[in-house]
């Protein structure tokens, strides 16, 4: 075989491997074409629309309609006069041979069952849900405090259209986006026939999940993170030195605090006059004498690293990496010319790859924070976003070169970027408005899939530290896609969790605890995003699109399909938050207190500054890891099958290899369910289904059984179990030992008759009544208290020692609580001392 031979050979065999080129088969499900008009339908709710004056239509991908191959539908075609194309969702009709789409010439009208709608070119939505936008930069809520490319100093931001909307349809014009080449790497270019039509049209009623899975079809998926992107993430922008970072992580392992992700702000290279600046591609050795051991420490702490870049001004004749460049891109070998930075320039972008970032890359950087704030626009080709279009580089490039889950952190970049997360939402400012604007961007995000927001939790600029603030922040960063702390360099906005006093350290350190332990409930919810296009919080009208509460209450949203966030987002009085809270029909599990609420209404509820707003479906049955989990690069952790009041839930347990690019159909699943009936609580641990690289074959399974009394007996497979009451959560744990991942596990609870009921919020009433006791101490260090008051302040204690006796401790308990004025008065507290108690238990609102 001669050489010419094997070099084809070799490019056919390029680009069938290559990750990142796009597929370029013949157009399927093409319904109906002619010499200038082309529909296809690519779901019953999606068709695309074609008229082309040259008749030389667009087979290439955009950077929309990443994909041209679809499954097959069901749809039927009428041909005369009038060409119709029905689906299960919508009629669409063209006059035949009348040219350019008009609105006298096409329309598409709603299915039956659908709700009714009647659509002509032209014609404006009324009441588009929302997307995102690119930054957050100087925003304070949703005022604009700084300018930015978008928006003036003093503007009210409005948020970008979104896919959804409450007129049933949506249109998306792509007539002039860019496309991509069929080379090995995808590379942008423009369209040849810049007057024809591309458009996109999808029909979807009330059924808001059904368009975002039909979105992906044509779009592409939102990429599953690696399983370390969901831990806890820490960031400052502070001028860290090697050793800095050691004693830093030093205090995280000291305090048990879980880490997996280190963020390295823009200090890691130079920046001073003549070696770096805003944008420096050379580690500052003054800080970081040894840069590819400390990165080598980072991994043997099982942490991950991402840097800060600047890319705007180009590479500097002073850099490391810059003869290389030169070299390749056949310059002067005597030049000191900045190179400037021009992404549409595939050889310079070759050339940038390889001689800065990769070598990096190889010392053990992990992905890149990719801190774009410059120019819009690409300086070669004319309206290329340079946001959307390295967006794409970076997260291609690693997915071409790397044996690892591409991963990217940077901002928003308009339609399709959600095929490259991580976001970043850029410097907010430090104030209660800005906390309070993020849950509701959070979630209309998935609007547009951008499903992976992450914020400067505590704020970054602006404002002013406040440590309430900083903490009802961190609660809701626990319930957001990515929990990362960030603030601006500044020595009194610290954020390290030692720093702050005692109570203040532990609801630091409980909160981000928490978030661990739900992992592996965060991370199969990840999954589901990416099989089905629903972000991991995304709005309550997905679930209840025709109820006007889950419009009207834009900062509650759902975590995943069990779990509702009503976060805090305002400043407690008398020590408590209260906070307007509509819970959609059905009963709700009120983690943080353990009370069951009724929902279909509207409930106030105040929340101490420990507690924040999370309810379960009662009933579910949620994967959980134990508290003792510190970084999630493992998957052989512990599972703490977790049932939470109710009558029956389920849940389908998602694990992977964590960090590999074969997630797509190497993967294993495992079904869990409960039901109640009368006193017996049966659950089943199904066989687990499926096949990953390093599964492992056992492990350690624990149930945990929330707001719950002592069982007269539990079984595993009919064989008998101990089990332990864990007083603090009135909950009871059963560990059931390692087992197999590939044997049924059935689990049998037995209640004894006439138990009482835990769901009446005793778990946080007892707390907050503990805590008042212990202060009420200090406000009278010779205070004796009477029996029933003490009985109230010790009764987890009582449970510790006699938890079978929980009956009559909680009904005792109980009685007491409703007489406790009196009780208080009894106590001889003055009428002021009453109240102040009163007041700290929360008790007239509880």
């Amino acid at each position: 075989m001669n050489s010419n031979n094997l070099k084809i050979i070799y490019i056919i065999f390029s680009i069938i491997f290559s990750s990142t080129s796009f597929a370029q088969a013949s157009q399927p499900n093409i319904a109906y074409s002619d010499n200038n008009v082309r529909f296809t339908v690519i779901t019953n709710g999606v068709i695309r629309m074609e008229w082309q004056p040259s008749g030389n239509f667009v087979n290439n991908p955009s950077f929309l309609a990443s994909e041209r191959k679809y499954p097959q539908v069901a749809y039927k075609l009428k041909k005369g006069n009038w060409i119709e194309i029905e689906t299960s969702k919508m009629k669409l009709r063209y006059k035949k041979n009348s040219g350019d789409f008009t609105a006298n010439n096409l329309q598409i009208t709603a299915a039956k069952g659908i709700k009714p709608f009647q659509w002509k070119p032209g014609m404006k939505q009324q009441n588009n849900l929302g997307g995102t936008l690119r930054t957050l930069d100087e925003m304070d809520g949703d005022l604009q405090r700084g300018s930015v490319a978008e928006a003036k100093s003093g503007e009210k931001r409005k948020l970008e259209d979104g896919l959804l909307s409450k007129d049933g349809w949506s249109f998306i014009d792509d007539s002039k986006n860019f496309l991509f080449d069929d080379s090995n790497w995808a590379w942008v270019t423009e369209r040849k026939n810049k007057d024809g039509k591309d458009w996109y049209f999808m029909a979807y009623g009330d059924d808001f999940k059904a368009a975002l899975k039909d979105f992906t079809v044509f779009a592409g998926k939102m990429p599953l993170p690696p399983r370390y992107a969901f831990g806890n993430w820490w960031s400052r922008y502070w001028s860290y030195s090697d050793g800095e970072f050691r004693s830093l992580i030093d205090n995280f392992h000291k305090y048990e605090i879980p880490l997996d992700v280190l963020v390295v702000d823009m200090d890691w290279h130079y920046t001073d006059e003549g070696r770096g600046g805003w944008t420096g591609w050379t580690w500052n050795k003054n800080l970081f004498p040894d840069p590819p051991k400390f990165l080598e420490y980072l991994h043997d702490n099982n942490l991950k690293v991402t840097l800060n870049l600047h890319p705007a001004d180009g590479v500097s004749s002073y850099e490391e990496g810059f003869k290389g460049m030169s070299k390749d891109l056949e310059l002067n070998p005597s030049t000191t010319k900045n190179i400037p930075w021009i992404g549409s320039d595939k050889k310079f972008a070759t050339a940038f790859f390889e001689n800065i970032l990769h070598p990096m890359e190889k010392q053990g950087v992990d992905f890149w924070w990719l801190d774009w704030q410059q120019h819009p626009f690409d300086k070669n080709v004319d309206k290329l976003s340079n946001t959307w279009w390295i967006n794409y580089l970076f997260f291609s490039d690693k997915e071409r070169n790397s044996n690892v889950r591409p991963m990217l952190y940077h901002r928003w970049g308009g339609l399709g970027n959600h095929r490259y997360q991580i976001g970043f939402s850029g410097d907010t400012h430090m104030t209660w408005k800005s906390l309070d604007y993020q849950p509701y961007f959070n979630a209309t995000a998935s609007n547009v899939l951008y499903g992976y927001w992450s914020h400067d939790i505590g704020g970054h600029t602006g404002g002013h530290f406040e440590t309430e603030m900083y903490l009802r922040w961190l609660q809701f960063g626990a319930l957001s896609p990515i929990m990362r702390t960030h603030t601006g360099k500044s020595a009194d906005k610290n954020k390290e969790p030692w720093a702050f006093n005692q109570e203040v350290f532990t609801i630091i350190k409980n909160t981000i605890k928490q978030r661990y332990e739900m992992a592996p409930y965060i991370y199969t919810m990840a999954r589901n995003a990416y099989d089905k296009g629903i972000g991991l919080c995304y709005p309550l009208y997905y679930d209840y699109p025709q109820i006007k509460e889950a419009y009207d209450f834009k900062n509650e949203y759902m975590f995943g399909k069990d779990i509702l966030v009503a976060p805090v987002t305002k400043e407690s009085e008398n020590g408590f938050a209260e906070m307007d809270v509509w819970l959609p029909e059905g009963d709700w599990y009120d983690w943080h207190t353990g009370t069951l609420l009724k929902g279909g209404k509207v409930i106030k509820r105040n929340f101490a500054l420990d507690e924040f707003g999370i309810y379960v479906k009662a009933g579910a049955i949620l994967p959980l890891y134990s508290d003792s989990v510190m970084n999630l690069n493992g998957n052989n952790e512990d599972y703490v099958v977790t049932v939470f009041p109710g009558k029956a839930g389920s849940f389908s347990v998602y694990e992977d290899n964590g960090n590999d690019k074969n997630y797509e159909n190497s993967f294993a699943v495992t079904e869990l369910k409960s039901i109640r009936k009368g006193n017996e609580l049966q659950i089943n641990i199904d066989s687990r289904k499926g096949k990953y690289e390093n599964m492992p074959a056992s492990r350690g399974y624990s149930i945990k059984l929330m707001s719950s009394v002592m069982p007269e007996s539990v079984t595993l497979n009919g064989k008998s179990l101990p089990f332990k009451y864990l007083q603090n959560e009135f909950a009871v744990l059963v560990q059931l030992g390692t087992l197999a991942c590939n044997e049924v596990k059935n689990i049998s609870v037995r209640y004894p008759e006439g138990a009482v009921d835990l769901t009446n919020g005793i778990a946080g009433k007892s707390k907050r009544i503990a805590k008042a006791i212990e202060q009420l101490k200090y406000k009278d260090p010779g205070i004796v208290l009477i029996d029933e008051l003490g009985k109230m302040g010790s009764i987890k204690e009582a449970l510790l020692y006699s938890p079978k006796n929980v009956n009559e401790l909680v009904n005792q308990f109980d009685k007491s609580y409703k007489e406790l004025p009196e009780i208080l008065k009894k106590q001889r507290l003055d009428n002021e001392r009453i109240q102040w108690f009163l007041k700290s238990i929360g008790w007239e609102k509880y």
